[in-house]
C-alpha cells in the first residue's frame, strides 16, 4: 500500500489504536497519511497536534477557506496530489460553490491566480510560492509587502506556518509513496473551538 510497512486499524498496539481512535473518521476511517506514521506513533500524535493548530485553532484570524486554499497551492507546487485531492475536496466544502471551486483549479493550473483572487489574497499565495520553491530570495521586504496590504504579522505568521505545514505534509507522502486509496477525501478536524478534538469529519 505505501513503500514502508504499515499498521491498519484491526494490526494496532494499544497505543497505537488509542491515537486511531482519536483522528477517525465515519467506520474507523483512517487517513493514509497518518496511517503511514503508524511504526512511530509518537510521530503521528505530533503531525496530529501541529495541523490542528496550524489549520483548525479558534485563535486564527485568517479565513479557513484561505488556509485551506494556501495548502493546496503549496501541494500543488510540490507536486503532491494526494493533499491537492483531499484539501481541494475540504476546500469545496467550505466554500459550498462547484463553478467557484473548479475556476479556482483552473486558474491554479493555468498560472493565473492573480485573476482569481483580490489583490491581498494573490500576493499571501506568491509569498507562500516564494517560501515553497525559492525560500533563500525571501528578505525582510517580503514581510513589508505584506504589512503594507493589510496583512498582521500574526496573520502573515499564519500563512508561514501553513505554508511549511504543508512542504512538510508533502514531503511525508512523496517520501513515502502514500496515495488516496481507500481514503475518504476531505475529512479534517475542524472543530477549532477544541483544539484537542481530532476526529475527522
Amino acid at each position: 500500500m505505501f513503500w514502508i510497512k504499515h499498521l491498519n486499524y484491526k494490526d494496532a498496539s494499544p497505543i497505537l489504536k488509542k491515537i486511531y481512535d482519536r483522528v477517525s473518521g465515519p467506520h474507523q476511517q483512517i487517513d493514509n497519511i497518518l496511517m503511514a506514521h503508524s511504526l512511530r506513533p509518537h510521530t503521528l500524535t505530533g503531525h496530529m497536534a501541529l495541523y490542528k493548530n496550524i489549520m483548525h485553532h479558534t485563535n486564527n484570524t485568517l479565513p479557513k477557506w484561505y488556509l485551506e486554499a494556501i495548502g493546496v497551492y503549496v501541494s500543488f507546487l510540490n507536486k503532491c496530489d494526494y493533499c491537492v485531492d483531499h484539501h481541494f475536496a475540504g476546500l469545496k466544502r467550505l466554500w459550498g460553490d462547484q463553478k467557484k471551486s473548479d475556476n479556482f483549479l483552473m486558474a491554479m493550473k493555468e498560472n493565473r491566480l492573480q485573476d482569481f483572487f483580490d489583490p491581498k489574497w494573490f500576493k499571501g499565495l506568491a509569498y507562500a510560492h516564494m517560501l515553497t520553491l525559492n525560500p533563500k530570495k525571501l528578505s525582510q521586504h517580503d514581510i513589508a509587502h505584506l504589512r503594507r496590504i493589510n496583512f498582521s504579522d500574526g496573520e502573515i505568521l499564519e500563512i508561514n506556518q501553513v505554508v511549511s505545514y504543508f512542504n512538510y505534509a508533502n514531503r511525508t507522502v512523496l517520501g513515502l509513496g502514500v496515495h488516496t486509496e481507500g481514503d475518504i477525501l476531505g475529512l479534517s478536524p475542524n472543530s477549532s473551538e477544541d483544539p484537542d478534538n481530532w476526529t475527522h469529519q
